[in-house]
């Protein structure tokens, strides 16, 4: 196992390189991967659990099955029943006048993957890029984050366990050897993270042309619908964003509201926190932040928009923040300036603006003032509105009625847009993304196109004229 800094990445990398150049993973091989892996996951899940648990201090053991348990094996399902049709060489028309040549297209795997993956759901986060770069033939080499250093150390038993070092491996370590991991030449390297270490990464593999996946955040919105049980919307917004205490890219980062319900969101809201997690102080279903420097910028967040005037309300209420334990308590925040770091940063954290809003256009024109999101969530059931809403906005991804279920769809890619990232993965997205779709024309004995070499004569003449008429 490499966990020191001063570990030799480039010969790490050519070792695996040699190794899949020697003997590329086949659909066999990729399969039994991926049932081997499957039958660790399981097995360990405690393991890995206990680990994710070590390293917030507190996680939700629920959050942890489901977010980190369940979705990674649906996704192991879902890949394992595509993988043989994804494979096989797709038939593509031949242009007319290129007939009766054929063509085809191929998929391939491009080599060794690199992942570096987050904290916040640190065995999902990892392993669903990792099934994906192994479905499509590749071998792997993840970097971890350091701030989950007993899952990065579980996870390093369990491949260790499925997989030879030469197929994939994991290497440990900081910030400085997240940045020599950036600047490897690898075939495609991955990445989840922020915004603004997401820049660092891409200007690290440019020099190499590595091609990227950049899995980012941003401010995702949810828009109430005048009209809107506020109820409903108070739920499903409450289920999203303090899940994993809103450590999550794509939580419900600001909500706009039309200004007459604002206070009755507040108090559903309310109700909610006190309905999901009874006896706070005690209560094992809400996570801890990841570290305290977290904490704190959570804290100086909330601390900044209040001395700007904004109105806090920390539920169920004020004493219910715990530092030692770093359990943040869900806080709803009203009149924030729009200026504020509070809505020009992406929150990440149990903390909720509420925006008033008058008009839909208004809050529409509010979306489109800040960077393009990783998710949009609307609530409404007119489907009208709602088609407005969406070919107004261009987001990651949509949720139309509730918030982060999409990314469970192994149908759906999953992926942002420009500071919101590039790319996407997820079931077939992910196979295309980690395989190159290889064009292949096939010639036939008597080809149409020798008519349009030289020497031109009367008839090339004619013939071209016509094509450009």
């Amino acid at each position: 196992m490499e966990t020191k800094p001063t570990i030799d990445l480039s010969a790490l990398l050519e070792r695996q390189r040699k190794a899949w150049s020697a003997n590329p993973p086949d659909r066999a091989q990729r399969m039994a991967d991926m049932a081997a892996l499957r039958e660790a996951v399981v097995r360990r899940m405690p393991d890995l659990v206990a680990a994710m648990q070590a390293d917030f201090g507190h996680r939700s053991r629920h959050e942890s099955l489901i977010s980190d348990g369940v979705i990674v094996l649906q996704e192991i399902d879902h890949v394992r029943k595509h993988l043989r049709r994804w494979m096989r060489p797709k038939r593509r028309f031949a242009d007319w006048l290129f007939w009766p040549a054929r063509t085809e297209l191929q998929y391939r795997a491009v080599g060794v993957v690199g992942i570096i993956s987050p904290w916040n759901y640190p065995v999902n986060l990892g392993l669903v890029p990792l099934v994906t770069a192994i479905a499509a033939g590749n071998h792997v080499m993840l970097k971890p984050s350091e701030y989950t250093p007993h899952t990065s150390r579980a996870l390093t038993e369990l491949f260790a366990e499925v997989f030879p070092p030469e197929r994939v491996s994991v290497v440990e370590g900081g910030a400085e050897l997240a940045a020599r991991f950036a600047a490897l030449p690898f075939d495609h390297l991955f990445f989840t993270g922020s915004t603004a270490v997401g820049r660092k990464v891409m200007a690290a593999a440019a020099p190499n042309l590595t091609p990227l996946t950049l899995e980012l955040g941003g401010k995702s919105p949810a828009i109430i619908a005048a009209d809107y049980p506020i109820e409903t919307a108070a739920a499903r917004i409450a289920a999203g964003k303090f899940f994993n205490a809103g450590q999550t890219c794509i939580a419900p980062d600001y909500v706009l509201v039309p200004r007459a319900k604002r206070d009755a969101l507040v108090d559903a809201l309310r109700q909610c926190v006190e309905r999901s997690y009874p006896d706070f102080s005690q209560n094992q279903d809400f996570t801890s932040i990841i570290n305290e420097g977290h904490f704190n910028r959570l804290r100086g967040l909330v601390d900044e928009a209040r001395a700007a005037g904004a109105r806090i309300i920390s539920l169920p209420n004020d004493a219910a923040h715990d530092p030692a334990r770093r359990r943040f308590a869900p806080t709803l925040v009203l009149d924030a300036p729009l200026d504020s770091r509070l809505m020009q940063e992406e929150i990440f954290g149990p903390v909720l603006p509420l925006v008033p809003y008058d008009t839909l256009d208004q809050a529409l024109q509010l979306i489109a003032a800040l960077p393009r999101p990783l998710a949009l969530y609307h609530f409404d059931h007119d489907r009208k509105r709602t088609r407005r809403v969406i070919a107004a906005q261009l987001a990651g991804g949509v949720n139309v009625n509730d918030c982060l279920l999409q990314f469970g769809q192994t149908h759906l890619p999953f992926g942002g847009i420009g500071p919101s990232g590039m790319g996407q993965y997820h079931g077939h997205a992910g196979f295309l993304a980690m395989s190159k779709q290889l064009p292949i024309m096939y010639q036939s004995r008597w080809p149409s196109w020798a008519l349009m070499r030289p020497p031109y004569g009367k008839l090339a003449e004619r013939l071209i004229g016509w094509l450009v008429r």
